[in-house]
């Protein structure tokens, strides 16, 4: 009898999935435990395989089509079988069969309940579930793995880059062995706590310790989710082992390229060889794929033609339309998602000054001829930012609903850009903090977030944020508030130009600095007055010396 395949559930957000792949076709035959499709979901794409044996009757979603979850997806049955009934009454056999499903699911669980316990996981095996790198973070996406299978792992040792929704970090691993088993494949996300891989004494029966963590399987759905995770690995150490059979080389070097960079390579028909890898020894990843940018093709030259005097030729411009779709990482989204809210939620306005900033000039001038001593204008504007909040603590709150949160204390958010997108490091503390002070943990956070060492509670907690873009040369231009804060500081380039001084027109220096407010917390008057006090310290450096 023909069965009815529906678009699975594949992860607990999942509402509909797209399929990225069919690997069987119609008339194919399939066996169970095959892998029928792969397919897009909100947070992966995976494998799909048959829990039935029969001929590939009809395809119900074509390549590249995204449906509900429940749709009908596929039909197997014998080859030659009537499924126009099927075909026409496709919903109701699919939602009866998903009923039938549901009420016998109960009797097979209680039955392997009392039929067996759950196994005990063996002594010397330690469980690695996707560790909570930030306070917000939810899923994470391993990005990289820097040990296999079967390696021997040192307590210490990087085991894999994880995409957080903030960065991308190392994490290490707490215990010593061999890595028995990987559960989270490079490229896939996973929530927060899902099995990330097992590490124990060589020779430990994996099997037995994947049923022991899950409990001993006591759900008849759970030994097909626990295959289903089972295929990728086992699909992926093939595809691993078939590479390494055939490695790509470079004039008879071995290119080393992440199993997951060589597949997206392959798929949009791009040399390895042309790529520069960003990983450890050369290493291609998958984001030296997705930012690869193909080498122009030269124009061909237009043929020489002859043309009459009076007419003169010419030149059309020859070239080829090209665009390229890149896949968003984890942090782009949440960027996205967390500037939309704070936009769309917080009601910003925006005041904008000019300062002098001669004595500034000659004041780090001065300062930096002390030894040992470097203090930059940024360095100022954060010693600035920190005293004027002390003298306004409205600019120093959060909104909370029915109540708004006065902060005591000072923790500066410096932004900072990094490959991926933008992180904010946090200076806690920072009215107590000296220029040259303030100048060594601005360098230590920023070096650490760019090379992706910074430890999440080091981007936690900042009461007050300040964005500057004038090392790029840009005038002036406004932020968006980086919530929970009740405003951000955007500061623009120095630049000499003429300026009124004592009724003459002088050369001067100025610097415009742009304050993006809270209205439900920060009033015009208040943000005024917050900005005229930071002009005060700006513009008499001694007064922040003291």
């Amino acid at each position: 009898m023909a069965e009815v395949i529906n678009m699975p559930r594949l992860s607990d957000t999942m509402e509909e999935g797209t399929v990225a792949k069919w690997l069987k076709q119609v008339g194919d035959k399939v066996e169970e435990g095959d892998i029928l499709a792969e397919i897009e979901t909100d947070k992966a794409t995976m494998e799909f395989e048959s829990f039935h044996e029969g001929t590939l009757l009809h395809i119900g979603i074509e390549e590249g089509d995204g449906a509900p979850v429940d749709s009908l997806l596929a039909i197997i049955g014998e080859e030659g079988e009537d499924i126009s009934g099927l075909l026409n009454g496709g919903s109701e056999s699919s939602s009866d069969s998903a009923k039938e499903e549901k009420t016998s699911e109960p009797e097979v669980a209680e039955g392997a309940t009392s039929a067996s316990e759950p196994a005990d996981i063996p002594e010397g095996v330690e469980i690695i579930t996707m560790p909570r790198l930030s306070d917000t973070m939810e899923e994470g996406t391993v990005a990289s793995w820097l040990k296999n299978v079967g390696d021997e792992v040192e307590e210490g040792d990087i085991l894999a880059e994880i995409e957080t929704d903030k960065a991308t970090m190392e994490f290490e691993s707490f215990y010593s062995g061999t890595l028995l088993h990987i559960g989270i494949q490079e490229g896939e996300g996973a929530p927060v706590d899902s099995l990330l891989a097992i590490i124990g004494p060589e020779g430990t029966d994996v099997d037995a310790v994947l049923k022991a963590q899950a409990g001993g399987g006591s759900s008849k759905s759970a030994p097909k989710k626990e295959a289903s995770k089972e295929a990728a690995p086992k699909a992926a150490e093939e595809s691993s082992s078939k590479e390494e059979t055939a490695p790509a080389t470079q004039d008879g070097q071995r290119i080393f390229a992440s199993p997951l960079a060589k597949k997206i390579a392959e798929e949009k028909g791009i040399n390895l060889a042309d790529v520069k890898g960003t990983g450890d020894n050369g290493r291609i990843v998958k984001k030296d794929i997705e930012n690869f940018t193909p080498a122009a093709k030269a124009a061909p030259s237009a043929e020489k033609t002859e043309a009459s005097p009076a007419v003169a030729p010419v030149a059309l411009p020859v070239g080829e339309e090209s665009v390229e779709e890149v896949k968003n990482s984890t942090m782009r989204k949440v960027i996205a998602k967390r500037l939309g809210e704070s936009k769309f939620s917080a009601p910003h306005y925006y005041l904008t000054i000019e300062v002098d900033m001669d004595n500034a000039k000659a004041s780090r001038s001065q300062i930096n001829n002390l030894p040992d001593t470097k203090v930059s204008f940024n360095d100022m504007v954060l010693k600035a930012c920190a005293m004027a909040l002390k003298k306004h603590p409205q600019v120093n709150t959060s909104w909370n609903g029915d109540t708004t949160v006065y902060k005591h204390h000072v923790h500066m958010g410096v932004a900072v850009a990094v490959d991926e997108g933008l992180v904010v490091p946090v200076i806690k503390f920072a009215d107590q903090l000296s220029l040259t002070q303030l100048g060594t943990a601005v360098k230590d956070l920023a070096g650490r977030a760019r090379n992706k060492k910074i430890k999440p509670d080091e981007m936690e907690g900042s009461t007050f944020t300040v964005s500057n873009l004038g090392m790029f040369g840009i005038l002036e231009f406004t932020s968006i508030i980086n919530q929970p804060n009740s405003a951000i500081l955007s500061v623009g380039a120095i630049v000499e130009k003429p300026v009124v001084k004592n009724g003459e027109i002088v050369p001067g220096s100025t610097m415009k600095v742009t304050l993006a407010c809270d209205h439900r917390t920060v009033d015009g008057a208040t943000g005024a007055q917050f900005l005229q006090t930071l002009r005060a310290y700006l513009e008499n450096p001694v007064t922040m010396l003291a």
